[in-house]
C-alpha cells in the first residue's frame, strides 16, 4: 500500500493469507479483517489465518484473503489505529485507518488471476467489523455485503471507553453505506454487550444504513470470541449462509 505524507509517498507491504477454491475462477472475494488485542504486545508476530473459518467461505466458492493491518503480524508500518483518550475516543478516525489497509488489500488482490472484484463481501471481527462497515461506506466498487462479527472499538475489562462515541462512529458509517449488512453478536459478549450492540445497529440504520442484527444465545466462555474460536462455527454458519444466499451467492456452507 502507499501512504501520502508531507515528506513524500511511502510504500508498505502488508502480510496476508490467501485461500482459493479449486479451479480457474473467477471467484468472488471475501476479505476478513481481524480485531485488536487489548494487550499491544499481542499485535505483532502472529499471522492470523482463520483456517477453519475461511474454509466455510471457500466451500461456497469464495476466495478469501486475511490481511494483517499496519502494526500487526509482520506487516510494515507502525500501528495506525490509536483511539485517543479513553473518554473522548475517535473511533471513526481509527476505523478509517483500518479501512485504508483493507482498501489496499482489495486493490492488490483484485489484480490477481481468478478473482472477481465485482463480487466482494467484507467480513470483520471486533475492530475489523467496524473497519469493514466504514470501508463499505467509502464507495468501494463491487461490495455486495458486509458481515460484522461483534464489531466495535474501545472495549476495556469492565466498560467501553466511550460508548456514545462508538454509537457516533456507527452513525457516520451508516450515512454513506448502501450495502446490506449482517451484524452478529452473542448475548454474553462482555466487550460489546447486547444493549450497546443494539444501540450501535439502530444508529447505523437511522443514519441510512441497511442492517440485520442477529443476537445469538450465550456462546463459549466469552461471547466476543464467537468468530475467532472454531467452536463458534456451528452457531454462525447457518446465519451467514442465509445472508449470502439472499445476496445471490448460491451454495450451502458446510457444517463444522
Amino acid at each position: 500500500m502507499s501512504l501520502s505524507r508531507p515528506s513524500g509517498d511511502r510504500r508498505l507491504t502488508l502480510e496476508a493469507t490467501l485461500y482459493r477454491p479449486a479451479g480457474p475462477g473467477p471467484f468472488p472475494l471475501v476479505v476478513i479483517s481481524h480485531g485488536t488485542p487489548r494487550d499491544p504486545r499481542q499485535r505483532v508476530g502472529e499471522r492470523l489465518r482463520y483456517d477453519a473459518q475461511s474454509w466455510k467461505f471457500v466451500s461456497l466458492g469464495f476466495a478469501v484473503v486475511i490481511p494483517m493491518r499496519r502494526g500487526y503480524g509482520h506487516s510494515e508500518g507502525g500501528y495506525a489505529e490509536d483511539d485517543g483518550p479513553c473518554d473522548s475516543s475517535h473511533f471513526y478516525a481509527a476505523g478509517l485507518e483500518s479501512a485504508r489497509d483493507l482498501q489496499a488489500t482489495v486493490d492488490y488482490v483484485s489484480t490477481l488471476p481468478g478473482i472477481d472484484p465485482d463480487r466482494l463481501v467484507l467480513v470483520g471481527h471486533s475492530s475489523g467489523g467496524l473497519a469493514s462497515l466504514i470501508l463499505a461506506g467509502q464507495g468501494l466498487p463491487g461490495v455486495r455485503g458486509v458481515i460484522n462479527f461483534a464489531g466495535g472499538r474501545g472495549s476495556m475489562a469492565r466498560r467501553n471507553c466511550s460508548p456514545d462515541r462508538l454509537v457516533e462512529a456507527c452513525v457516520r458509517a451508516g450515512r454513506t453505506n448502501r450495502a446490506p449488512t449482517l451484524w452478529i453478536y452473542a448475548e454474553n459478549d462482555s466487550y460489546f454487550p447486547p444493549r450497546l450492540a443494539r444501540r450501535m445497529c439502530a444508529a447505523f440504520c437511522r443514519a441510512g444504513g441497511q442492517a440485520e442484527l442477529v443476537m445469538l444465545p450465550p456462546c463459549l466462555e466469552e461471547g466476543h470470541d464467537l468468530f475467532p474460536d472454531v467452536r463458534g462455527l456451528a452457531r454462525w454458519s447457518p446465519v451467514v449462509n442465509r445472508f449470502l444466499n439472499n445476496l445471490g451467492f448460491s451454495g450451502t456452507m458446510s457444517e463444522p
